[in-house]
């Protein structure tokens, strides 16, 4: 049995776009943000009866694991009932603001980083302040400050990777990668490539066999395959200024501009599904697990791998282009935050802390997923855990983490997909797609007097 109440959530899905516009009129927005309780406590069982609200995105083995820990949690505290409400990943952070301004929200929901969403839940005083909770339960030692940062804004918001804690992580890591189908590259008789020069050379015999190289989608602008790429041209560092607000930066040194022309091309050679412009998301998920497609860039944990099928895909995190280091997009999959509103915070706050727990680490490891934070974990010898286990360990040993790239700003994420679907539809070029990113990011870094 898991939680003692799980809903889904069946709300139709309000564009973004518009939502985001709304932004402006919350309360407090561009007032300095919430500040930190004078007052903490990390004493759960004598909080009374209390009944948190959750509100997050994740299915498969990710739903799983939620709902395995909220077992956990309201185990150790019989006096603590949590609700959780599962939604669309963009259907729940394109409403989340609205949401936390109704005294009915969510106390806990996985917000996405960046100020798109977070910067902008923190700006309009929707969600706390954490500083005290994070030296209550020593989160600055817990976590490592390149993850810490994606979760930290200045309290005037003219800055993101620094300044307070307004979320947190999760005990497991989401990276973007690309996924092979292990099977089928051994019936083509092609190992596993190394490096972007071996996947390619690997993509043109997959495709000479009358195979799908890549699967991809591109209904909704799926932009993986294009930060997958990116992390392998463009420098780390680079990268990081860009996305925390260096103007010194463009997004041609951070490597955008090679990417898109490397997606593009593949998109000419036939590299990508057929008829991709009418694929959506899961149903190019769906037909990649199926056998349709032998590589695919996709977020570690999306494909809800279990049995057999942790052989049957491997995993495999690139070094880059120039060089041997490898950087890799990662973070944990879901900035938690609580809600301003909420009457119960600190109950809230021990159970983000539980989510981030060793406990919370070996869940996620015995159900196929990625975990972080912890270590001296127990971890099966599958093949698609292997290479994601190798992949973390990586960036670990080289700190090659750097944030996702539509956290620069409000509508990066806009952008990029709309963009994305413009290149690979032939109406836009490398070039115009790289000014468009820097015209979007200079325009926000402008506009809040960075």
């Amino acid at each position: 049995m898991f939680s003692k109440k799980v809903r889904t959530a069946a709300a139709a899905l309000v564009g973004s776009v518009a939502l985001l516009a709304m932004t402006a009129c919350v309360p407090g927005a561009g007032g300095g943000g919430p500040t930190a309780p004078a007052a903490v406590s990390s004493d759960v069982a004598g909080a009374g009866k209390v009944t948190l609200k959750l509100s997050d995105f994740w299915g498969s083995a990710e739903e799983k694991w939620v709902q395995t820990l909220i077992t956990d949690f309201e185990t150790k505290y019989p006096n603590v009932t949590i609700e959780r409400t599962r939604e669309d990943w963009g259907q729940l952070t394109s409403t989340l603001n609205l949401q936390l301004q109704d005294p009915n929200g969510p106390d806990i929901a996985s917000a996405n980083n960046g100020w798109s969403s977070l910067g902008t839940l923190a700006k309009g005083n929707l969600v706390r302040n954490l500083d005290a909770y994070a030296q209550l339960y020593g989160w600055g030692d817990k976590v490592p400050a390149t993850i810490a940062r994606q979760n930290q804004f200045t309290t005037d918001f003219r800055a993101i990777g620094e300044g307070s804690w307004f979320a947190t992580p999760l005990a497991r890591a989401s990276l973007i990668g690309i996924y092979y189908n292990a099977d089928k590259l051994k019936a083509l008789g092609i190992k596993a490539p190394a490096t972007l020069a071996e996947l390619e050379s690997a993509a043109a015999k997959v495709k000479e066999a009358g195979e799908v190289p890549f699967s991809y989608s591109g209904l909704d602008g799926n932009t993986a395959a294009l930060l997958g790429l990116q992390s392998l041209f463009g420098a780390q560092g680079s990268i990081n200024d860009f996305v925390y607000g260096k103007s010194k930066v463009d997004a041609s040194s951070a490597g955008i501009e090679k990417a898109a022309t490397t997606l593009q091309t593949w998109g000419k050679n036939g590299w990508l599904s057929p008829n991709f412009e009418g694929l959506d998301y899961q149903t190019s998920l769906a037909n990649f697990l199926d056998g349709n497609g032998v590589f695919r860039f996709e977020y570690t944990g999306a494909l809800g791998l279990s049995g057999d099928q942790l052989n049957k895909f491997g995993y495999m995190q690139l070094p880059q282009v120039n060089g041997n280091s490898t950087v890799g997009i990662g973070a944990a999959p879901g900035a938690m935050v609580i809600s301003a509103k909420s009457q119960h915070p600190d109950v809230a706050a021990a159970f983000l802390d539980f989510l981030m727990s060793k406990k919370a680490s070996q869940t996620a490891v015995d159900l196929g997923l990625v975990p972080m934070l912890n270590s001296g974990l127990s971890t099966p010898d599958t093949l698609s855990l292997k290479g994601e286990a190798t992949a973390t360990a990586k960036l670990d040993s080289g700190d090659g983490y750097v944030p996702y790239f539509d956290w620069s700003s409000p509508t990066m994420l806009d952008t990029l997909t709309q963009n994305t679907q413009l290149l690979l539809a032939g109406k836009t070029t490398p070039e115009q797609f790289t000014k468009a990113v820097d015209t979007d990011r200079d325009a926000f870094l402008a506009s809040h007097g960075s």
